[in-house]
């Protein structure tokens, strides 16, 4: 599971990045029941319709099963070369499959292939029980981390995304999901821009990914699809393009509720190119790089310098960049001590005198407290003045 501080951090920089006062594009038209748009990139959300609406996942559900795994294989809990038994409840899972069976023994990195690839609930189950023990115990372990992550519309019931009662989530759950799933485990993104894939000694049906837009668009690299008569066809996408003085830039696209598997790549594809097209990604600093050095009081070094640990970018409107402005907004005094990383103020980016979005800054090094004597004289010093 991830550092609390980390999770403080993410939280705290995706609740303040909102929208404000400022006239946005207008997003497409959209033939889908629900959707959103993230900048992963800015942390803002583009543009959402029901965006915390109760849904089925369908096999959207494995984003979470995969970050479950992923996590196992970073704490070494298992590894990807091992292999894990095929039980007669992984065999027997209808919909979607890898077609293992229980003569063999899978490893781990061909599992998560087939979950992935192939959508295989046989993989998916399989997985569950090797990381928890029981898919009753991994089920449990999903809705822990669901809410570690801050998912409140989720609830989980299975790890394969089966119709369960019960077992919902929302658009910006996922959003929220598919963005620390790829930031917390980017060495096992690759897996979801594979597009072909069928273990060893296994039939070739069913070897392609559903993720139509890998096959169409050389910018998108995943991530998920979903499909159950109730749920609908559902598409979590995601697609990174290079852009001047900024480099990489992702969105996330959450689609659900399509009438078909091409409407759902149509319109993920859609959105994606709207919200690329239509906002431009600006950067204001770089990651580390102090915005202000205010004079701190009681501490055993007169300076704090107060920036982010990541490159400070926001979306903004396109051609309208020329007009932003910043302001800092932080407590006067600053009274140490303070610790590497502890928020202690926000940047304030307004579009001419319209607020646009506010993010956190944080003390890029610690300041102990001063002595006796230093915190003294500053007290008298903060008397005068």
């Amino acid at each position: 599971m991830k550092h609390l501080t980390k999770l403080c951090w993410v939280v705290f920089l995706l609740t303040l990045v909102i929208q404000a006062r400022a006239q946005m594009p207008a997003p497409p038209d959209m033939a889908v029941k629900a959707y959103l748009l993230m900048d992963v990139t800015a942390n803002q959300v583009l543009a959402a319709k029901d965006p915390d609406m109760a849904v089925e996942p369908a096999s959207l559900t494995k984003l979470m099963t995969a970050y479950l795994v992923f996590d196992a294989l970073k704490s070494k809990k298992i590894s990807l070369k091992q292999t894990l038994p095929v039980s007669e409840r992984a065999w027997k899972m209808p919909g979607s499959k890898m077609f293992i069976d229980p003569k063999m023994q899978v490893p781990v990195e061909d599992l998560i292939k087939g979950m992935i690839v192939q959508s295989g609930n046989d993989a998916t189950v399989a997985l569950a029980e090797g990381v928890a023990g029981s898919v009753e115990r991994f089920v449990q372990l999903m809705n822990d981390q669901a809410a570690v992550l801050g998912m409140r519309s989720t609830s989980y019931k299975n790890p394969e995304g089966l119709t369960a009662a019960g077992h919902t989530t929302s658009a910006r759950d996922l959003a929220a999901l598919a963005t620390r799933l790829m930031r917390d485990f980017p060495e096992y993104v690759p897996y979801y821009a594979t597009k072909k894939y069928r273990y060893t000694g296994t039939p070739a049906a069913n070897d392609s990914n559903r993720n139509l837009l890998l096959f169409r668009d050389p910018t998108v690299d995943g991530l998920k699809t979903g499909h159950t008569q109730t749920a609908g066809y559902c598409l979590v996408a995601s697609a990174k393009r290079d852009f001047p003085n900024v480099g990489s830039r992702r969105l996330i696209s959450v689609v659900l509720g399509a009438d078909s598997e091409n409407a759902r790549a149509n319109e993920s594809q859609k959105l994606l190119n709207w919200g690329f097209s239509a906002f431009d990604a600006v950067k204001l600093f770089e990651a580390h790089q102090p915005v202000v050095t205010p004079a701190v009081w009681k501490g055993q070094t007169p300076l704090l310098k107060i920036g982010s640990a990541q490159p400070l970018v926001v979306a903004v409107p396109a051609g309208s960049a020329g007009q932003l402005k910043t302001q800092v907004v932080r407590p006067d005094p600053l009274v140490a001590p303070f610790a590497k990383g502890q928020i202690v103020g926000s940047l304030r980016i307004l579009q001419g005198d319209r607020p646009l979005f506010e993010v956190p800054l944080v003390a890029l090094e610690a300041v102990e407290q001063a002595g006796v004597l230093g915190r003294a004289w500053d007290a008298i010093r903060l008397w005068i003045k």
